[in-house]
């Protein structure tokens, strides 16, 4: 009976007691062979849900804005095909134009305020000196603040009348000043309330940047006898050049989509004075109900926001830090 099982099995034994069949395949191998295919990885049950949120969350959405766009569609009336009806307006609008500038300049104060001011107190904070845990976590309350929050307590301080801050300037003879309820003061002021939260940030971005700075190079100008700032201007800056830039890409996107400070404070006013094409966009839509044309202007801002974040990007890999052999 032993010698004819392993004839119609086609399986024999050796002494050390491993098994194999008539191909030379251990048992072993085989069962490995077996759960190999049968635990073979497949990963689209978790890439799916992820795809289906994407899709959901922002490819319909701009897929729709895209089609709104090329409508003539007013909430309560009729939708009608128009084509390009609707950014050929926008060339011809004024009031789109005037937005537009009013944008770009708060950008940019929105911007440059930030990035000096955030560099100067990482610089400052970067130093030993007692309480400075202490104070770095006082400099960046502003930031955790929520921006409607924020808008409402300066729009307060803005008062002419009951504002602290006219009270604060009358102390040195200053005559009091209109702040955000004047054309040719608004978008300054709105600026530096966006300052005031935002520098935090850029200051957390490049004292991250100031940490990893070798001390070697200070060292040996020091040596050579440089001074603060020369040490600055031809060490430090370069070195940190690539968190400046990130902390610019990200001001930048945030300044262009500002929204809550300016509509919770001014709304646009006074008249069309702060108007940036998010406040215009927005009354375009929700307040007129012209929804073809608003979904016009906001393909309009995409692409003028990612044409703005493609340059910057492309300035990003040319700061970013060369090694010792050029690469």
């Amino acid at each position: 009976m032993s010698a004819i099982a392993p004839e119609r099995t086609g399986v024999t034994s050796d002494r050390t007691g491993v098994t194999t069949d008539r191909t030379g395949v251990t048992t072993e191998q085989a069962i490995e062979g077996s759960q190999t295919i049968r635990l073979a990885p497949n990963y689209w049950p978790f890439v799916v849900p992820a795809l289906v949120v994407v899709g959901a969350v922002i490819v319909f959405p701009w897929a729709f804005t895209l089609w709104m766009s090329v409508n003539r569609w007013t909430l309560g009336q009729s939708r009608s095909f128009a084509g390009m009806e609707n950014y050929l307006r926008l060339a011809s609008d004024p009031r789109f134009w005037e937005s537009l500038v009013h944008t770009l300049t708060y950008t940019s104060l929105s911007v440059a305020a930030p990035m000096f001011f955030g560099t100067v107190a990482a610089l400052i904070f970067d130093a030993r000196f007692p309480l400075r845990g202490l104070l770095r976590g006082v400099f960046v309350m502003p930031m955790m603040a929520t921006p409607v929050a924020v808008a409402l307590v300066w729009t307060m301080m803005f008062h002419p009348q009951l504002g602290v801050l006219n009270y604060l300037l009358s102390l040195v003879g200053i005559p009091a000043q209109e702040w955000i309820f004047n054309a040719r003061t608004v978008i300054p002021s709105l600026v530096a309330v966006e300052t005031w939260q935002w520098t935090p940030l850029v200051m957390l971005i490049v004292l991250g940047g100031l940490a990893s700075v070798p001390r070697e190079p200070f060292e040996s100008a020091e040596i050579d006898g440089a001074n603060a700032w020369q040490q600055f201007r031809y060490l430090t800056l370069p070195m940190i050049a690539p968190f400046l830039m990130i902390a610019l890409i990200i001001r930048t996107i945030d300044a262009l989509k500002s929204f809550d400070i300016i509509f919770a404070m001014t709304q646009g006013g006074p008249g069309t004075a702060s108007e940036t094409i998010n406040i215009y966009l927005y009354n375009t839509a929700f307040s007129y109900y012209d929804i073809g044309y608003g979904s016009a202007m906001a393909v309009v801002f995409f692409i003028v926001i990612v044409a703005l974040s493609f340059i910057l990007l492309m300035l990003r890999q040319r700061s970013q830090w060369i090694d010792a052999e050029g690469k």
